[in-house]
């Protein structure tokens, strides 16, 4: 078994490189021309130069070895990482504060779609980019290229990430070993550009460019945009193997890649495409092509996260009922999201139609990974001081740190907002303006149809009193209320003046921790006449599948008969009104995602033959 072990340690950590590391592995692409050549640039001078290099190797280390290798990644939701399952950590104790910590979590979930849209665009850009520097005859083809490449990316998504998975790894390990020897080869011929390890030029170069120089950091901040990607990412493969591939292949490789540029830049200060330039002649076009390779890997990982997030909001109820497609036998967290999908390609096309070139994203790119890292850093706080138990002195010294990091180049991203930076912050604001109204709405709905329905021990009383006819067969009424009768159970008695042999009413919950305990997935309790009310709980990285969970409750003494279940769902047709609640145009909004959600029949994975719809009105 020992023998095996390390052989499983490799392939899981050879396959991490290629999925986590896939966006902050590119960023070498444009980070660096950025600094010099971008929007808020400054002179490519020997200082200068040291400079910007060692705010760029503390930026690395701070910011991913220290807050999210170090410490971020132990705060893990029984092994599950990202801003939603960090945001179900906070404790229910913490009252008042909950509710806004919660709803920062919600907006920095919003804030990562943005990141998912640019993310593709700014890589798969920046590497056909390489093109123009063999010649310029490519350079009226760039746009159209990007656009085609990318349109295949999201077209492949429907067959699922496993298939072309066990080639991300060993692709993205050629990647770094290539940057890492370009670095190397011109660490060489200049090998003063190491002294930039040296914190004091970092320091030297912000008090010496002032407000300039503190406006590079926007730029700086590029080589870090990967970190919550790579706690997103967690879940998947567990921190050993993340950390070992950070320490040993991915730091190294980046590392001596910026060196390499800063060395070509202190040889060549004209050099306005230092990535490309790094590389002889001869290998310009196989460097360009393992570029884009290394570009699609690194949107393929931006993708499937915003598939992941967005599977995790509508367990949580921040979203509505959308197709979620199981890619992989093997893989539960492989999943492919159709709507998600298309919304992506087109917003992505878009952008790069709109922005044409990855400079010019590079201003859009980077304020809302700034705003996600600031609510992990307060999320975090909370975490450690409560669940953790860290003296308060201790977690306000780590928190604080953290948080003069990245509000440094959250301020510094501030100036790209009217360049571009408005685009993430609008989809961020637009999403959790969706996320939030589904999930008021959906809490108004509950209350309506509470406050309307018998209490269900009256009805059982009612029942039992004056008993109906009695069918046969087992009747499944699915409800949201878990203390009243279900709207469908007492239609279908009033109406059809029948009750099934036997009645289960089954609640569906989703609870905030990422994987529900076999032996806690179901209570039930018989609440009459062969009458039993079933609760079913199902963590927010689990598919409900009510069929498969009625096995258990025959194991539990309900008698179901498998070849005789009806399931009666109540379906609500909501009305706007002036109630109070929402805003009227929210309302409007609530009903229209309303009316474009998965039915719950496809959602709890029922047997259409064997499902009756009864409707309800509900007024908002």
């Amino acid at each position: 078994m020992s023998s095996g072990q390390p052989r499983v340690s490799f392939r899981v950590t050879l396959t991490a490189i290629g999925v986590v590391y896939g966006d902050i592995g590119t960023s070498p692409l444009y980070a660096m021309r950025e600094c010099f050549f971008g929007t808020h640039s400054v002179a490519a001078t020997h200082d200068n130069v040291l400079g910007v290099l060692s705010l760029i190797v503390y930026s690395l280390v701070l910011v991913i070895s220290v807050k999210y290798i170090a410490i971020v990644m132990r705060a893990d939701n029984q092994g599950e990482g990202g801003i939603l399952a960090l945001t179900a950590l906070i404790p229910t104790r913490a009252h008042g504060r909950r509710a806004v910590l919660v709803l920062l979590g919600i907006f920095g979930a919003a804030l990562l779609y943005g990141d998912g849209m640019i993310t593709p665009a700014i890589t798969v850009l920046g590497a056909v980019e390489g093109l123009k520097v063999a010649t310029p005859v490519f350079e009226p083809y760039l746009v159209p290229l990007a656009v085609v490449i990318l349109a295949g990316v999201f077209a492949i998504q429907r067959h699922g990430t496993h298939r072309v998975g066990g080639l991300f790894g060993p692709i993205m390990v050629g990647w770094f070993a290539v940057i890492a020897a370009l670095g190397v080869v011109w660490i060489a011929k200049y090998p003063e550009v190491l002294t930039a390890i040296d914190p004091r030029h970092g320091i030297r170069f912000l008090i010496d460019n002032r407000g300039h120089g503190f406006a590079v950091l926007g730029a700086v901040f590029l080589v870090v945009t990967g970190g919550e990607a790579l706690y997103a990412d967690m879940g998947h493969f567990g921190p050993k193997p993340i950390r070992l591939a950070w320490f040993t292949v991915v730091l190294p490789a980046l590392l001596l890649n910026y060196f390499g540029q800063g060395a070509l830049l202190l040889r060549r200060p004209d050099a306005a495409e230092p990535f490309f330039e790094l590389s002889p002649g001869w290998a310009l076009l196989p460097l360009v092509g393992l570029a884009t390779a290394a570009a699609i890997i690194a949107s393929q990982a931006l993708i499937s996260g915003a598939f992941s997030l967005t599977r995790q909001a509508i367990q949580l109820g921040y979203a509505p009922r959308l197709t979620v497609e199981h890619t992989s036998s093997f893989e539960m967290g492989q999943v492919y999201v159709p709507q998600v999908n298309w919304l992506l390609a087109v917003s992505t096309i878009l952008i790069v139609v709109g922005f044409r070139t990855s400079g010019a994203l590079a201003a859009a790119y980077g304020i809302a990974v700034t705003m996600t890292m600031i609510i992990t850093a307060l999320l975090l706080h909370v975490v450690a001081t409560e669940r953790w138990r860290w003296p308060l002195p201790v977690a306000l010294a780590v928190t604080s740190a953290f948080l003069t990091i990245d509000l440094s180049f959250f301020v510094a991203n501030l100036l790209k907002v009217f360049q571009g930076g408005w685009l993430p912050i609008g989809i961020g604001a637009v999403l959790f303006t969706l996320m939030t109204t589904w999930k008021t709405g959906r809490r108004l709905v509950a209350e309506r149809l509470t406050a309307r329905a018998f209490p269900l021990e009256e009805f059982v009383a009612a029942v039992t009193a004056s008993p109906p006819t009695r069918v046969p067969g087992t009747a499944v009424f699915m409800t949201a209320q878990p203390t009243g009768t279900p709207a469908a159970l007492a239609h279908n008695l009033r109406y059809n003046k029948v009750l099934h042999q036997h009645v289960v009413i089954v609640t569906v919950s989703t609870v905030p921790t990422p994987h529900v305990p076999p032996e806690e997935r179901v209570t039930v309790e018989r609440v009459g006449d062969n009458i039993y009310n079933a609760r079913i709980h199902y963590g927010f990285m689990e598919d409900p599948d009510v069929p498969e969970v009625l096995v258990h409750l025959r194991q539990l003494g309900v008698p179901i008969d498998d070849q005789d279940v009806t399931f009666f769902l109540g379906r609500e047709t909501i009305v706007v009104s002036r109630r109070g609640g929402m805003a009227t145009w929210r309302e409007k909004l609530f009903v229209l995602m309303a009316r474009n959600a998965v039915r719950a029949t496809a959602f709890f994975r029922l047997p259409p033959e064997r499902v009756v719809e009864l409707g309800v009105q509900v007024e908002m």
